[in-house]
């Protein structure tokens, strides 16, 4: 008989025994554990969006199939780890997407070149190449393949045959290469088209210590880091990650350019990806939720002409639904204010992004925001990024130009305004 089990216990599992179940002590029944073994964590992710029909007034950037060409795409981790997985996503494509190989290495400088001693297959159930059906997703098998915490990796991806792009990250401010036949493993790819999105590749896990906490970052381009130097890494959750490195803390961007919280279109709206794209990265332990100006600013403008006013009672109960979800999973919510926009896009066929009604209804959900009690923390971006002589717009040294989108310095100063009290509450 197990140490732990009393004849009540003995009893429990012989009965499951004959119900052709396993039983095992619990917490309480066990010994006391020993020293925790390493876990799985996200140390970088990009959300998955749909494609979008040619009608919308944005295109999305991407080819509409891929066919006998390999995609390899870069990507900045946050917290190391001796092993890695990667994660492929088809959430979105209505047939089976068939990767014919995979491979993944470190960065050897800018552009698609690697570094051929580190350069690795990926196998799934042993196997080099893997078939993710409709609506799913897959993860590599581990990759021996220890990396430093902020590295660049590359993930290289075949496909063989004619793959229609269904599943793809618009707002990627990373450019990929997109190179004829099967040059997963080849050192350089000089003759490589550039693409400027990301399409398959949606994360990357390390194995790391089980206390290792995952910030996510949820929000739309304001996270996804519209605005920023292309290439160089300067979102906010980049900074972010930079940050909290020596502490041990990862974090990964969920943002998607033109999200929601209710409406669907660049992604589908944010109740709809919460499960996957934050309460199921693994070792996420806080989320940021930092959404809503393009739920105030898309109706009556060229993004959704057709789409009634937003109000603030109905943004305010997308939020609460936000904050009961990561509750119930024991994942601490931050909420954040909604960014100054007067003048966004102006001169621009999108212009009608901003007027007057639509800033009321923002600074009335900031205030909702900043006194409801319903997120554990609240960062005031608003306060960071307006100007203090006109509160309804950016700070002129932290607009990138369009008047909606920090530059460098205004997601360096979000970053900041980041700190532990706020994120983990200590």
């Amino acid at each position: 008989m197990h140490p732990a089990m009393n004849r009540h216990s003995f009893l429990r599992a012989a009965s499951l025994a004959v119900a052709g179940l396993v039983w095992t002590p619990s917490a309480t029944q066990a010994a006391a554990p020993g020293p925790q073994a390493p876990v799985w964590v996200s140390t970088w992710t990009a959300s998955p969006q749909p494609s979008w029909e040619a009608s919308f007034i944005l295109p999305t950037g991407m080819p509409a199939q891929v066919s006998d060409q390999t995609l390899r795409e870069t990507v900045k981790i946050s917290v190391g780890g001796k092993r890695l997985r990667v994660v492929l996503s088809n959430r979105y494509g209505t047939q089976p997407l068939v990767v014919g190989a995979a491979r993944v290495a470190r960065v050897a400088r800018a552009g698609a070149a690697i570094d051929p001693a580190s350069d690795q297959a990926l196998r799934f159930g042993g196997r080099p190449g893997v078939t993710v059906a409709a609506g799913a997703q897959v993860v590599s098998d581990p990759v021996d393949l220890p990396v430093t915490a902020l590295s660049e990796l590359a993930v290289s991806t075949y496909f063989p045959q004619p793959t229609p792009v269904a599943t793809f990250h618009w707002g990627a401010q990373q450019t990929a290469a997109l190179a004829e036949g099967d040059v997963s493993g080849a050192p350089d790819l000089p003759g490589a088209a550039a693409l400027q999105g990301r399409m398959v590749l949606a994360g990357v896990w390390v194995e790391s210590a089980a206390d290792t906490p995952v910030v996510v970052a949820f929000g739309d381009s304001l996270t996804d880091g519209n605005g920023s130097t292309p290439g160089a890494n300067r979102r906010w959750p980049d900074v972010l990650a930079r940050r909290l490195a020596p502490q041990g803390a990862g974090v990964v961007n969920a943002g998607i350019s033109g999200a929601r919280v209710w409406g669907d279109k660049m992604g589908v709206n944010a109740m709809a990806r919460f499960e996957a794209d934050v309460l199921s990265q693994p070792g996420v332990r806080t989320v940021v939720v930092l959404m809503g100006i393009n739920d105030i600013g898309w109706p009556d403008s060229a993004f959704a002409p057709g789409d009634a006013p937003m109000t603030a009672a109905r943004l305010v109960e997308g939020y609460r639904q936000l904050a009961e979800a990561a509750r119930a999973r024991n994942v601490r919510i931050v909420g954040a204010t909604i960014a100054p926009f007067e003048g966004s896009l102006h001169g621009t066929p999108l212009a009608g992004h901003y007027s007057p009604a639509k800033d009321a209804v923002r600074r009335e959900v900031n205030q909702w925001i900043r006194h409801s009690g319903v997120f554990d923390a609240v960062v005031d971006m608003d306060a960071v990024l307006r100007d203090p002589s006109h509160p309804a717009r950016l700070l002129p040294a932290y607009d990138s130009g369009d008047h909606l989108h920090p530059g460098d310095a205004g997601y360096q100063a979000m970053a900041q305004a980041l700190d532990d009290g706020i994120l983990f509450g200590r």
